[in-house]
């Protein structure tokens, strides 16, 4: 009974966490369907690429590569780049999870995305989280996500592209998770170093690697202030 109390009680919390990113994947995933369906994507090809892939922002980016006709090396390429941002989360994530066994380390691996990683890493510095909270967290997301975008992948044949504001979503999402996480001026100064510092540089840098090098920049800098603020 204690057993079942315990789980209940995870799972209880676990859900609690996730459910504002479960609300979220909601529009976007139904507008990644939505868009994968006018690239010419089944639902079925459309679900088994969330099952697999799980990153919002690189399917958007495939697809829309895809149906610019973009070959499968530079597909790959490129989200490979984009998704390199994770390199940077897990790293933030394994001060917390050191104890933790190799088998839920590449379970949880898996379900790592920019929503996840900000609600876990909240929850983790806090104090009172675990890998198994974090999992719930990680999997109820991943659920979501695949079920909305094999909804927008049905319905996309009923709606017509660039409906409803549905390529904003994705930017919406991330400017929302961005607000939540702007706790203090250094934060709001890494923030806007990050934005002006990939605005420029996009100008002079193909590609999305600009997102990843101004991210790390801003980073260091944030990093330099806080250690001289202390």
């Amino acid at each position: 009974m204690k057993d079942k109390n315990f789980i209940g009680g995870l799972l209880l919390e676990g859900l609690s966490a996730s459910w504002p990113v479960c609300l979220g994947y909601i529009p976007i995933g139904i507008a990644f369907g939505v868009l994968a369906q006018k690239a010419g994507f089944t639902p079925l090809e459309t679900g088994f690429m969330s099952l697999l892939v799980f990153a919002g922002s690189s399917q958007f980016i495939a697809v829309s590569m895809f149906s610019a006709g973009a070959g499968a090396a530079s597909i790959i390429a490129t989200t490979f780049v984009v998704n390199l941002r994770h390199l940077l989360m897990s790293s933030s994530l394994s001060l917390f999870l050191g104890r933790s066994g190799r088998k839920k380390l590449f379970v949880f691996s898996y379900g790592i995305t920019d929503e996840s990683f900000a609600v876990n890493f909240s929850k983790f510095k806090g104090g009172d989280w675990d890998i198994n909270r974090a999992l719930i967290v990680n999997f109820s997301a991943n659920i979501m996500w695949i079920l909305s975008t094999v909804a927008g992948g049905y319905g996309g044949q009923f709606i017509r592209p660039h409906s409803f504001g549905m390529d904003y979503a994705l930017i919406a999402m991330f400017i929302c998770l961005l607000v939540f996480q702007l706790k203090g001026p250094i934060y709001i100064f890494t923030a806007l170093v990050a934005g002006i510092s990939a605005v420029l540089l996009s100008l002079c840098i193909p590609g999305n690697s600009y997102i990843i090098i101004a991210s790390i920049f801003a980073a260091g800098i944030g990093v330099f202030i806080k250690k001289k603020a202390r």
